[in-house]
């Protein structure tokens, strides 16, 4: 690897498996210090991906809490802060899906799934874009969507606006804090191999199907979703803020 990110310090959200793993790796490739967030931590899934950030001869932190609630995320961001000495970029990924029917969404699943979706990227971007203006330090942010933000799928009815939603929120960051060298951009993975998505990727019925929808004919694994998230968090998108990147093998243009 490059060393793009060397000396830099990370926070990545839900970072204990899956996306948010493999972009906590991909940042820790490129030299960065990183700050491993998730509200899970006691089933060792989160020390482990500390323990693999390490061998690649970097820090690693652990910042547990819910980026749903705002005392929460200010308290694990003053902890990555103050550990790390200082944060320079802050990769929004926590987040969770369930598929329903729109006839038999509660109210109790619509809020859950926008609060952790959307609520927490608001929480966290403020928390750490608060940090940086006072210290006067640039940084990048970058959202993690969903390729459902621009495609429409059965039973995500309140997931699909959550992540939709992202777009929006991202370029108003980015608006807001472009006065202070704060670059703010968004990623939207599509299918991705993760325990997410294991529901598809092990249902020989199901995963074909999926598979023909998509032009590249596989499914992307987190590692290239954390390259992109390298990309716009290091000086190779300087000149870029306020932009929504489908990350997906071409699977809204068939």
């Amino acid at each position: 690897m490059s060393g793009r990110l060397q000396g830099r310090k990370a926070l990545v959200t839900g970072a204990r498996q899956g996306i948010g793993r493999g972009i906590a790796l991909e940042l820790a490739r490129e030299g960065a210090d990183v700050a491993l967030n998730d509200v899970v931590a006691d089933d060792g899934k989160l020390e482990a991906v500390a323990t693999e950030v390490r061998q690649l001869g970097v820090r690693a932190v652990m910042a547990v809490g819910d980026v749903s609630r705002g005392v929460e995320v200010q308290r694990f961001v003053d902890e990555a802060w103050d550990r790390l000495g200082g944060l320079d970029i802050l990769v929004n990924n926590a987040g969770v899906e369930s598929i329903l029917p729109l006839l038999e969404i509660s109210e109790a699943e619509w809020e859950r799934v926008t609060h952790i979706n959307l609520k927490g990227e608001w929480l966290c971007a403020q928390a750490v874009a608060r940090r940086m203006v006072e210290s006067k330090r640039a940084g990048a942010i970058v959202n993690i969507g969903s390729v459902q933000a621009g495609m429409v799928l059965p039973g995500r009815t309140h997931y699909a606006p959550s992540k939709r939603a992202i777009e929006a929120l991202t370029a108003n960051l980015a608006a807001e804090l472009a006065p202070h060298n704060i670059r703010v951009n968004c990623v939207h993975p599509g299918l991705i191999d993760t325990d997410m998505t294991a529901w598809v990727m092990k249902d020989p019925k199901v995963l074909p199907v999926v598979l023909e929808k998509i032009a590249l004919r596989r499914a992307g694994q987190p590692t290239e979703i954390g390259r992109a998230v390298v990309f716009f968090a290091s000086d190779d998108a300087s000149y870029i803020t306020g932009q929504s990147l489908y990350v997906d093998g071409g699977f809204r243009i068939l």
